[in-house]
């Protein structure tokens, strides 16, 4: 490994995060590289198609059992002989002709059914069961959690100030929730064509009201999605008909797997050694988690939004430049590999099929989703030459049997088996020994602070046998001596006292 000192890293044209078709909109994996709107028009053609492949197949089957029927009856007829078949036979006639009819039924009954199961008018229920299901379904009213009431009115409020075209508004959604309530067979894709559909008949109906005012638009249908999604979540994400749960349970398994990747290997322009790349870095991973408890692809198109703004501040303050794209793609595969979202699959697929089209082609919502599709697709496939490995290594490293160990004075990354065969050891047992040396170090420093609290402590002892040592050879060397004092009068020593007349004696007057 420390033979290869250029690093190829990982690029990825911006070219290619387009439209195959040429549109100029952001592809997606999950459309074959191909944005919503060219996706729309491709899985169209290929349903007519199947429909009209199917319609043939129908026809085809009934010539042929109509030809096999006649071909047996023929048979019948010429077994029973023609002498005394004139009134047998005119009185089987009867029979067969309703036999006949009833075959004919059965037969344009089959090909009725099969032609209204592929018909794509088949989707919409008649307008009479739409009309007599003025209340919501049961199932709907009853599950409504506390965030669904809320969601509710406040798109009632928001509605208010449309007056007339939001009762309309509100009136087209409830039925589209009633309508949707009664699919419960179909699959996730032709739940997906349904929500467009009502996003493309709701945006053809508010450019018209709106006289073309895009902006407008947009706040309305941000409301229709947040409303109808969040309505419609439990019964829309992650749906029963899907794999999605399958693929949620690969991609964490492959993760987990991947844990050894360290952010030299991705050549991701980050150092988590500053305190603010770090803030940034956890930001990011907290967004990317919090995806997937938003129920609306509008707000979880936002989680993804924020994670990739604080991956670019992350690049921008360890290059103290303007982050480009190429360094956002590593970063985000690194973001995604520490993190490891829950049902990551489920929620790009959640996105991919019910939010707005127009988030996803244009914008930095579309380009940022966009890069993430193409995180998790790198992720799938991710091997030793995209980390700029061996083989070998990649193949250590992902069984466990080596970890690999960054050589600061080289600066290139060597695997801790290489260079001996007792170093070749599991990452969990690497951990651990890190573990006990740091647990080393700490009783180490326990003990000399002990040593030196039983230090302090002998000192604190001296000292008070020293000073009280002090005080004493003062006092013997310096005993103390008490004089006693005679009390006398305050004239005793005047020694012309005798020399004062005698005091004044009181005179009484009498008056």
């Amino acid at each position: 490994m420390s033979q290869r000192t250029e690093r190829r890293g990982i690029h990825v044209d911006q070219s290619d995060l387009l439209c195959k078709k040429g549109c100029g909109y952001y592809g997606n994996t999950a459309w074959q590289g191909l944005c919503s709107k060219c996706w729309r028009e491709e899985y169209q053609r290929v349903r007519q198609k199947q429909i009209q492949d199917d319609w043939a197949l129908a026809e085809k089957l009934q010539r042929e059992e109509e030809a096999a029927y006649a071909s047996s009856h023929g048979v019948q007829t010429q077994s029973h002989g023609q002498s005394p078949a004139q009134h047998s036979g005119h009185t089987s006639l009867g029979p067969f002709s309703k036999f006949e009819e009833k075959k004919t039924n059965e037969k344009t009954r089959k090909v009725t059914t099969v032609k209204k199961f592929f018909s794509p008018s088949s989707r919409t229920p008649p307008k009479k069961e739409t009309q007599d299901s003025k209340t919501p379904s049961p199932s709907i009213s009853r599950h409504a959690s506390f965030d669904t009431d809320q969601v509710s009115k406040d798109f009632v409020e928001f509605l208010k100030n449309l007056q007339k075209p939001g009762r309309e508004i509100h009136k087209q959604c409830r039925a589209f929730l009633v309508n949707m309530s009664s699919k419960k067979d179909i699959s996730a894709e032709e739940l997906s064509e349904c929500v467009q559909d009502f996003y493309q008949n709701m945006v053809d109906r508010l450019m018209t009201h709106f006289k073309g005012s895009s902006e407008s638009v947009e706040q309305v249908m941000d409301q229709v999605e947040k409303y109808i999604m969040t309505r419609l979540y439990k019964s829309v994400f992650c749906p029963e008909t899907t794999d999605d749960e399958k693929k949620d349970l690969a991609t964490q398994k492959r993760i987990r797997a991947l844990h050894w990747v360290t952010i030299q290997m991705l050549c991701v322009s980050m150092d988590e050694e500053i305190p603010e790349v770090s803030e940034n870095v956890v930001k990011a991973i907290t967004d990317i988690i919090e995806m997937d408890s938003k129920r609306v692809p509008r707000d979880k198109l936002a989680c993804i939004t924020r994670c990739s703004k604080h991956i670019f501040s992350a690049i921008k303050i360890t290059k103290n430049e303007p982050a480009s794209a190429d360094d956002f793609l590593p970063a985000l595969i690194y973001i995604v590999l520490k993190a490891n979202p829950p049902r990551l699959q489920s929620n790009i697929q959640y996105i991919t099929r019910f939010c707005n089209p127009s988030r996803l082609m244009t914008g930095e919502d579309g380009y940022y989703f966009t890069n993430l599709c193409c995180a998790a697709a790198f992720i799938e496939k991710l091997d030793a030459q995209s980390l700029n490995l061996s083989p070998e290594e990649f193949e250590r490293y992902m069984s466990g049997q080596a970890s690999p160990r960054f050589n600061s004075s080289e600066g290139d990354w060597t695997s801790s088996g290489a260079a001996s065969e007792s170093t070749s050891i599991n990452p969990v047992l690497v951990q651990l020994n890190q573990n006990l040396e740091l647990l080393s170090s700490l009783s180490s420093r326990q003990e000399r602070l002990v040593e030196a609290a039983h230090s302090l402590q002998a000192d604190l002892l001296s000292w008070t046998e020293s000073v009280k040592k002090e005080v004493n050879d003062i006092l013997e060397k310096y005993p103390l001596e008490i004089q006693t004092c005679s009390v006398s009068a305050i004239d005793a020593n005047n020694v012309d006292n005798e020399n004062l007349p005698p005091p004044l004696t009181p005179q009484v007057f009498a008056g």
